[in-house]
């Protein structure tokens, strides 16, 4: 629970995340525990809870106040974890941005958040130096690892932390103030700004880590999501965190085999994965025949889109374990629908997540029938409280305390929620209602197919059909014949009018660095 501890006329719940999810740690004792398992080096809660100080000191030597905001373009590293809550016990902003990026997109970032600070690793750094000049708010650059070459006007990490006190006292801030912003992937757009407040990452430890995943001190995270991913963030940082755990972080690109290797060496006892890694993973096992241990890990996660039942099923077959789909957002910072140990319905995004209230809804906002497909709302004390100065999609989102989720959804009699696409991903066919997902996951059944996405086509009489584009496991010809026995096996298990009445093989889907398939570039094919 979120306590004050103070009250100060004008200032009514004090609360500061650094104070509880760093500091709390050492007033239960855990200041020896390691909080931060990074390939080679450890970090223990009261080493983390000293750096954090002293970067925030740091940022104070440099002239940054209370509301600044910062850029972090780091890799998943203790830094990451210093840089976050050194700024947010300051009362600064930190803004995590996805370090597989070009340079406009980080021109961007910066300029619209207005950033005065970029803490960057060396070797993003030199992608991206000689942009600087366009870079019109920014005052100062930290540079982490790296050497005297990285340029003028930067500043060393460690040199900045060696000179700074390892004593800081927390800015007074409340739970309605800005704590940190995400960017929404900008899948269909320009990212959007999400600002979330000081109390965002404890409701949504509180709702999902605490009550679903049944966290506590002797879970061990790891997380293919990196933290600049609201999805990740929380795995990988403030729920371990926040429960006085272990956070495994890989630096790398999650490899099935790297990612495999981490789980066998690392002992994770959760394990966060996102769809097209759990497909990818599946695939490794049965192209090398190997099955790799992951008996230390308790529960797998995941996020980020609809998760195929066959995966689910393949991986309860190959590994014993359950997967625990379900729905997030950036928006909302973690996951709000999901399945429970021991109540998975494979395919489906499970149940609302306590401390959430979520409805389907039709075009006047009336509460949809059972089964009925309509838009998702959502509402919670953990969703963001807008888009930087983006009054207009602030508006068209909410709904009073509603938010739509941009989700088509239906629940079933049982209180099963299952995803039918995005709100602009539904196909019309015939004049029926066609969930591409439904499509998907049928074409996913085939023992040759490793993806599929499936978008709707206008014909020369405009009118609206499926078209399927799919990629094949490896050693798998494409074919004229093979195109016909998917398209059959479509209709020999969905209603006739569902089944995809073109099929493009493709050597690999467009996606976010999330992994979720951008729908809008095979539109444009």
């Amino acid at each position: 629970m979120i306590d004050a501890v103070y009250q100060y006329k004008g200032l009514k719940q004090l609360y500061n995340a650094a104070h509880r999810f760093i500091e709390q740690n050492i007033q239960k004792g855990f200041g020896n525990k390691v909080a931060i398992d990074c390939d080679k080096e450890q970090v223990t809660y009261e080493t983390l809870l000293l750096k954090v100080n002293q970067f925030g000191n740091a940022l104070k030597n440099i002239g940054i106040e209370p509301e600044s905001r910062l850029l972090l373009l780091t890799y998943d590293s203790p830094e990451f974890i210093i840089s976050f809550f050194g700024a947010v016990k300051i009362g600064a902003v930190p803004i995590p941005v996805n370090t597989m990026m070009k340079p406009d997109d980080y021109e961007y970032f910066l300029n619209h958040s207005r950033a005065k600070v970029l803490v960057v690793h060396a070797e993003l750094w030199e992608k991206i130096k000689l942009y600087r000049e366009r870079f019109v708010f920014l005052k100062e650059v930290i540079v982490i690892e790296g050497d005297e070459t990285v340029g003028a006007h930067c500043y060393h990490f460690d040199d900045l932390l060696h000179v700074a006190s390892n004593e800081l006292i927390t800015e007074k801030t409340t739970l309605e103030d800005a704590a940190f912003w995400l960017y929404s992937s900008g899948s269909t757009g320009e990212p959007k700004g999400v600002v979330h407040l000081q109390r965002s990452m404890e409701k949504a430890f509180d709702n999902y880590a605490r009550q679903v995943l049944n966290i506590d001190e002797n879970d061990r995270t790891f997380s293919v999501s990196k933290l600049f991913f609201a999805y990740g963030l929380g795995n990988g940082m403030y729920f371990p965190l926040g429960a006085g755990g272990t956070t495994i972080l890989l630096k790398d690109r999650p490899t099935p085999e790297k990612v495999f290797k981490t789980i066998a060496d690392k002992k994770p006892t959760i394990f966060f994965g996102v769809p097209t890694h759990y497909g990818a993973m599946i695939h490794y096992v049965e192209k090398t025949g190997k099955i790799p241990d992951l008996s230390s890990v308790r529960v797998c996660v995941s996020a980020g889109e609809s998760l195929p039942a066959i995966f689910v099923e393949k991986w309860k077959e190959l590994f014993n374990i359950d997967i625990l789909d379900g729905i997030g957002s950036t928006e909302a910072l973690h996951i709000f629908l999901s399945n429970y140990s021991g109540d998975v319905k494979p395919g489906s995004s499970g149940k609302v997540v306590p401390g959430y209230d979520a409805k389907i809804v039709n075009d006047d906002f009336l509460q949809a029938a059972t089964n009925e497909i309509g838009d998702l709302v959502i509402k919670g004390k953990s969703i963001t409280a807008g888009y930087w100065c983006n009054t207009k999609e602030t508006h068209r989102k909410f709904y009073g305390e509603w938010m739509y989720t941009g989700d088509k959804y239906y629940q079933d009699q049982d209180g099963y929620f299952w995803y039918c696409g995005r709100s602009d991903d539904m196909l019309k066919v015939g004049g029926i209602w066609v969930s591409p997902i439904e499509i998907e996951t049928t074409l996913l059944q085939h023992d040759v197919v490793l993806e599929v996405a499936v978008i709707g086509i206008e014909d020369e009489h405009n009118l609206v059909y499926p078209k399927a584009f799919v990629v094949l496991k490896d050693g798998i010809e494409p074919t004229e014949s093979l195109k016909n026995e998917l398209k059959n096996d479509v209709k020999a298990t969905l209603a006739p009018y569902k089944y995809p009445r073109e099929i493009e093989f493709l050597p690999e889907l467009p996606k976010t660095a999330t992994g979720k398939v951008q729908r809008f570039r095979l539109r444009s094919k």
